[in-house]
């Protein structure tokens, strides 16, 4: 039997964890030994009581064949670390995992790829941004990775996918437990064109723990992090830290200074993280470049104007009076009512309305039932 699926075997077996894999394969130990191995082997290997049993009665080859053929009667692929196929920015980390599970096209692992993360809970602001980014990486050859998480993930993987584009759901549990729950549909999209990818077991459930270690697969996958929006304490923070430790660039947008939902961005930038405020600030550090703009999936159809060539910023100019910018200002931070903009701003029901009517014209707002407004 091949040692990669010997190494495989390791990995699915209960209560054997990475650090005793790496134990395992620091030492001194021809890994197909080790289908021979009985339990005082396993102990003098330095594995625990419970865990030298456990080996001992089922390590074989016919359990690992029973656990290959399991996995891939679900549709699963399986990369291990002594493959030739394993992609090669994943093993130049500090802990790149011993196995990789996917479902989809596993050639994108070998793509240029950035992750795209942030809040949870993302402002229409936050949103928009992710939107366009996505939209003009995707246009220029990137292949968007991130965790499928509800918020900023979940706006980029969709954004890939209407763009055309190539994207990579890397997810904290086992490939066949897609989480968040309401994700399914999304997740199913996404095996159909790009991939689904997790270093756990298929069957692992969610736990709390195992997502932070999920970040680091995402940045270690990538050339860089970009972190779109996010607040002083999201997760989203520490695939950025996992950046960094792993060698990689780090992004950040930048947000209206009124929002809690950047401070953790404006932060990172602080430290010295790139600034984006359009896609060529990333773009040109690979020295990539964007498409032609009629190309861009938001743009198609439309004509040039005047032959124009501009350096794209984060939303089209328009002309605004100082009155629609406040309201702008206040809308990229979250939806507003009626008669929550009149307290905020204190101006009489009139001149607001015909500001708010200005601006729905414009294209920059819209107007939400129950009477609210929103950023576009």
């Amino acid at each position: 039997m091949e040692e990669s699926w010997i190494l495989f075997g390791l990995h699915e077996m209960d209560g054997v964890g990475k650090r005793t894999i790496s134990k395992l394969m620091s030492g001194q130990h021809i890994l197909t030994d080790l289908l021979n191995y009985e339990e005082g082997d396993w102990l003098r290997a330095g594995l625990r009581k419970d865990q030298a049993s456990r080996l001992a009665k089922s390590f074989h080859m016919d359990w690992i064949e029973q656990r290959r053929e399991l996995v891939y009667k679900q549709g699963i692929q399986v990369i291990t670390y002594l493959d030739e196929d394993y992609p090669i920015l994943m093993k130049e980390t500090v802990q790149p995992p011993w196995v990789i599970y996917g479902r989809g096209d596993m050639n994108l692992l070998h793509t240029k790829a950035i992750a795209m993360v942030g809040t949870r809970m993302p402002t229409v602001y936050g949103r928009k941004v992710g939107e366009k980014l996505t939209a003009e990486f995707c246009g220029a050859g990137l292949t968007i990775v991130s965790g499928l998480a509800r918020g900023i993930d979940s706006v980029c993987h969709e954004a890939a996918l209407r763009a055309g584009g190539r994207t990579i759901a890397v997810f904290g549990t086992g490939i066949d437990r897609i989480y968040p729950p309401e994700n399914k549909v999304l997740a199913e999209r996404i095996a159909e064109t790009g991939l689904l990818l997790s270093e756990y077991p298929p069957g692992t459930r969610a736990h709390q723990g195992l997502f932070p270690e999920r970040n680091r697969i995402i940045a270690g996958l990538t050339l860089g992090t970009l972190v779109v929006e996010a607040d002083i304490r999201s997760g989203s923070l520490i695939t950025a830290d996992a950046a960094l430790e792993a060698g990689r660039d780090v992004f950040a947008v930048p947000g209206p200074i009124t929002s809690p939902k950047s401070r953790g961005a404006h932060n990172l930038i602080r430290q010295g993280a790139k600034l984006v405020t359009c896609a060529d600030d990333l773009l040109e550090e690979y020295r990539m470049d964007l498409p032609n703009p009629e190309q861009l999936p938001y743009n198609r159809g439309r004509s040039p104007e005047n032959g124009e060539d501009h350096k794209p910023g984060l939303f089209p100019e328009v002309s605004l009076s100082s009155d629609e910018k406040r309201i702008i200002s206040i809308l990229e931070q979250d939806e507003r009512s009626l008669d929550q903009l009149v307290e905020q701003l204190g101006w009489d029901f009139g001149h607001l309305h015909s500001v708010l009517l200005s601006l729905i014209i414009k294209k920059q707002i819209s107007q939400l039932p129950g009477t609210k407004y929103a950023r576009v």
